[in-house]
């Protein structure tokens, strides 16, 4: 069978390809070896803020005498959580079929691997092959849980976040290992239901090190207080399975002591490999960089024809990146002239309790970039409708070129923060300056107005501080 692009892989970034690329009248095919919707919409971004909305619940119920209300030992349904987030899960898979079949997109179902003269030869469930031609292809095959090389992933004592999102049996104590995102959205929900949690972070910042420092600190702040335990500047050395559980060595960085630590699960929560292997890659002779495929601004890689979006190439493992990504490369290749991305300009969000989301320059990138800069900070304790909400905790920090007033980075913590980024967002998009921000009403009372507030107080006009 011939068509015009074949994609491999369905998750949000050869989706959002496929889709778009049908409407610009292309003739396309989607391979797939599981489920459609790919990880993201199956075991990462939406299961998993199914079960942080399960464990927020949890939390209001447990505080709602905090709002005047009296409510009888609320209990956690484990299972329960886990069944709703499959379900949900499962919702969005179906949601994506329907989208393939009203765009008339062909869908493969199998593992795709490239082969010479523009041609996929996909293998299905029983060993049987096929191959299929395109005079385009492209390489959407997404990511899975980084393994460190000392620590053997399991997937029962030793697991990725794949199967912390459907364990059988609520664990009495968890150790994550790695402080990024989706160590600390694992942390924050497995501690909200009653797990001990202990996360072991390499960096010395604390939670999310590559956040803004001042974010850092923030979150850490808060999810220890909630009962956390954060071991920032440390190394986990040893995994022992041997046992009923698990007995973990971590080593301080600075004093180089080893301490014992048990639980009944490690999450190995250290970043994502590409899913490079054993697709064709090399026998085409397309470029790598440590199982990355190098592109160029348009997503073409150094084989005519052959294209490569998402979790395998350089950039954020993100899902909003690489479906912004899949839709400049369908573009550019249906003739259209997209502008290629702001790889500066793309925002970051963590589901924990209180949210973070950031985008642009933290306050030290921006002055090892040399910016002169107005940086202004706004906490939510004196926002009215963080109070009335009871979610004071966290701020919004923005940070202003001086000379032109150019926004340079914005870093918020706080409730709901991941729903306001996206004006900050914009507003770079747009080049808008400090001034028009300030300028800009925000509604009273909403949290939203921290952002004119944080900004008011980088040009020393802020009211209510």
């Amino acid at each position: 069978m011939k068509f015009d692009i074949i994609i491999i892989g369905s998750g949000p970034g050869g989706y959002v390809a496929a889709i778009r690329a049908s409407q610009l009248g292309k003739k396309v095919a989607i391979v797939e070896r599981e489920s459609l919707g790919g990880i993201c919409l199956n075991w990462g971004c939406i299961p998993t803020k199914a079960l942080l909305k399960s464990a927020q619940v949890f939390d209001y119920i447990s505080h709602a005498e905090d709002y005047g209300i009296s409510v009888a030992s609320p209990k956690a349904d484990f299972k329960s959580m886990i069944s709703r987030s499959r379900d949900v899960a499962n919702g969005m898979s179906k949601g994506v079929t329907f989208l393939m079949k009203k765009n008339k997109i062909t869908v493969i179902e199998g593992t795709g691997k490239l082969t010479r003269n523009k041609k996929v030869q996909v293998t299905d469930t029983t060993g049987k092959k096929k191959e299929y031609s395109a005079d385009q292809i492209i390489v959407a095959t997404g990511g899975r849980s980084k393994e460190l090389p000392h620590i053997k992933i399991d997937n029962k004592k030793v697991i990725g976040y794949r199967e912390a999102m459907s364990l059988k049996k609520q664990p009495k104590k968890m150790l994550v290992i790695g402080a990024g995102a989706i160590g600390v959205e694992f942390a924050y929900f497995y501690n909200a239901i009653g797990t001990e949690v202990t996360v072991v972070e390499y960096m010395p910042n604390g939670l999310l090190p590559r956040e803004d420092k001042d974010v850092s600190k923030e979150i850490t702040k808060v999810l220890k207080k909630a009962g956390i335990q954060v071991l920032a500047n440390s190394a986990v050395e040893k995994v022992d399975t041997s046992g009923s559980g698990c007995t973990v060595s971590v080593k301080d960085n600075k004093s180089g002591d080893v301490s014992t630590i048990k639980c009944d699960i490690v999450l190995s929560a250290t970043g994502v490999t590409p899913n490079t292997e054993n697709i064709g890659l090399e026998e085409l002779g397309i470029k790598l960089d440590r199982g990355i495929i190098q592109v160029d601004e348009f997503y073409q890689t150094n084989v005519s024809g052959v294209y490569a979006i998402g979790d395998v190439v350089p950039g954020a493992a993100l899902a909003h990146v690489a479906s912004a990504e899949g839709i400049i490369c369908v573009e550019k290749i249906a003739g259209h002239h997209p502008e290629p991305m702001d790889y500066n300009n793309i925002p970051s969000c963590t589901y924990c309790n209180p949210e973070v989301a950031s985008v642009g320059y933290t306050e030290a990138a921006a002055k090892e970039a040399g910016f002169d800069i107005k940086v202004g900070k706004f906490p939510f304790s004196a926002s009215g409708k963080a109070s009335a909400s009871g979610a004071k905790e966290g701020f919004v920090k923005v940070i202003y070129d001086s000379k032109y007033g150019e926004l340079l980075g914005a870093h918020l913590v706080g409730s709901n923060v991941t729903e306001m980024i996206a004006e900050i967002v914009t507003a770079r998009k747009l080049e808008t300056t400090g001034h028009e921000i300030l300028k800009a009403v925000h509604p009273h009372p909403t949290m939203s107005e921290a952002i004119m507030e944080a900004t008011a107080a980088a040009y020393d006009e802020v009211i209510h501080l």
